[in-house]
């Protein structure tokens, strides 16, 4: 499932939707004339912005430095391969010639150009929407255990007989969820519309943004309009949001999704796998999908890629973090509804035999039917060195308690050494340091930026989105540009330096699920937010030769 999250709606009252849900919630405008100001980007030091200094690093650290060639891999949902700001920083396949409808690398994939999509077949059609966990889960099971006590199960069956007494009761919670979510937003929608029109009208503005909420004109004599005008503010500026437009909006789109959820994804009798035909059982069958890397809907990929690698040699847009010889290779396996193990497995040996040295995964569920067959290809990349970025989860959970997958821990063996967990943190270091949909734990090695993250969305726009899936991309293009600078670091090395440089924050904050006041720095091993400045700084040290070398110590 994807990992766009709604931060707004639990500010003001609403249930969450799903982490499934893909919220395609804020203002995507046309390009704007100019590269905009990115707050992550900034300082937290020369800034007061709880950025990662990529400005910073850029013009005191790197501007003599040469960079070589990375290649960071989205499993993701979908890339915009045609998007002004991504175009020049896609992944091109040297060994592949342009729909020619021949696999001319010998790879296993024909017309690779800038990757691949396991959901889809050779006739070129596309999965869309597929299944949660839960209700495949309860399709598989339930004719084998409903109705039938535990005693009347063979013992070596009963592991399986109590996995779907507890689906089955998580699957009916689902349901009961979506469709009071759906009686709450539906009015929801229409509420905000009034308010909508009528502050326009007492302020005689097209938009209510945060600025006309900051000004708050005639609030001073009307206390009504300044409880309503200063909640809002405070709302807008914690969801990063610009305007109760963006918020009618992502409503709207909520009302939508929720429907599609119920139709769809928590429905049994949608057989959505059909499209493309494999055995869906069977881990080892990779020869499936097809070159189509966009898909049907390629917002959430598409906004994932522009974090790390938008270009930053144009005057347009946005700057991605990485740059300026960072590809961005597109794996498309993440559909909305619950990704299947098979085609994650898939997915991270694609990126891996085709050369990247970092892979971003902006997805995750709480359900893997098939985790031996993830759990074999994160080791997989482990053996090759390259860098596995997960996003922690949008559900406000304790991730040490309840296992988010893919696991940051295997079943069996010693823990991977090129698996790094991200939370979500904001701009400013205070109470909202830490994201209030952020999943948190021992388990998460850093926070880094995913509130109000703007970048590239379909059809050359921008806009601006909230989750772990905005933070985990932040620290795969610090990644890219570690390894870019410093080619000779390893996966271990990454995972390391990312790790050492988060800067510790002892700020109280509300824990994501309890909400008591708590230190920063408790809700993840390292207790900081990664910072792209310090991170080169340790780069740059343990890559410096050695004085005297190992023959002048002698």
């Amino acid at each position: 499932m994807t990992l766009f999250q709604r931060p707004l709606l639990a500010l003001l009252g609403v249930a969450l939707l799903p982490a499934a849900t893909f919220a395609q919630s804020v203002t995507a405008s046309s390009a704007p004339p100019a590269k905009v100001v990115q707050w992550t980007h900034l300082d937290p030091d020369k800034d007061k912005v709880m950025g990662i200094s990529t400005q910073r690093t850029y013009e005191e650290l790197l501007k003599n430095r040469i960079p070589t060639p990375v290649i960071v891999a989205v499993i993701d949902a979908g890339v915009d391969t045609t998007h002004e700001d991504l175009k020049r920083v896609l992944w091109k396949n040297p060994g592949e010639i342009v729909g020619n409808g021949i696999d001319d690398d010998k790879n296993g994939y024909v017309d690779d150009v800038h990757g691949w999509n396991f959901l889809g077949n050779s006739k070129g059609q596309n999965i869309g929407v597929d299944l949660y966990e839960e209700t495949r889960l309860v399709v598989r099971l339930k004719p084998l255990y409903e109705g039938k006590s535990r005693t009347a199960v063979p013992a070596a069956k009963r592991a399986e007989y109590d996995l779907y007494q507890k689906v089955k009761k998580e699957f009916a919670a689902k349901v009961k969820e979506e469709n009071e979510q759906l009686m709450q937003l539906a009015p929801l929608a229409g509420q905000l519309e009034g308010i909508n029109e009528q502050l326009k009208q007492v302020w005689s503005v097209e938009k209510v943004d945060t600025a006309i909420l900051r000004r708050r004109p005639g609030a001073d004599t009307n206390p009504r309009l300044l409880q309503l005008s200063t909640q809002l503010y405070d709302n807008l500026k914690a969801a990063g949001l610009p305007d109760l437009d963006a918020v009618i909006a992502q409503v709207k789109e909520g009302v939508t999704a929720t429907k599609s959820h119920l139709d769809f994804s928590l429905n049994p009798d949608f057989k959505p796998r059909a499209i493309i035909g494999d055995d869906e059982d069977n881990t080892q069958d990779h020869n499936y999908g097809n070159p189509d890397i966009t898909g049907p809907d390629a917002l959430h990929g598409t906004h994932v890629a522009g974090i790390i690698a938008a270009d930053r040699s144009n005057t347009i847009g946005i700057d991605g973090v990485a740059g300026p010889l960072v590809r961005i290779m597109g794996v498309r396996a993440v559909p909305d509804g619950d990704e299947h193990d098979k085609d994650v497995a898939n997915a991270i040996r694609y990126a891996v035999d085709n050369g990247a040295s970092i892979i971003n995964m902006s997805f995750g569920k709480y359900y893997s039917p098939q985790r031996a067959a993830v759990d074999a290809a994160i080791r997989y990349a482990e053996t090759k060195g390259v860098l596995l970025i997960h996003a922690a989860g949008n559900e406000s959970k304790n991730i040490d308690a309840i296992t988010h997958y893919p696991a940051p821990v295997p079943l069996t063996g010693a823990a991977y050494s090129n698996f790094i967990t991200i939370g979500a943190s904001g701009s400013t270091n205070d109470a909202q340091l830490t994201a209030n949909f952020s999943n948190f734990g021992k388990r998460v090695d850093v926070f880094a930026p995913g509130v109000g993250i703007y970048s590239t969305m379909p059809g050359s726009k921008y806009g601006n989105e909230s989750g772990t899936s905005m933070a985990a991309p932040t620290v795969a293009g610090m990644a890219a540009v570690l390894k870019s600078y410093f080619p000779q670091l390893t996966a271990t090395d990454l995972k390391r330096i990312i790790r050492q440089s988060a800067t510790p924050a002892h700020t109280k904050v509300p824990e994501p699920a309890s909400k008591k006041n708590v230190d920063f720095t408790t809700l993840s091993s390292t207790g900081g937010v990664v910072n792209l400045y310090r991170a080169v700084q340790l780069a740059t040290q343990q890559t410096a030769p050695k004085v005297g070398g190992a023959a002048g110590g002698q």
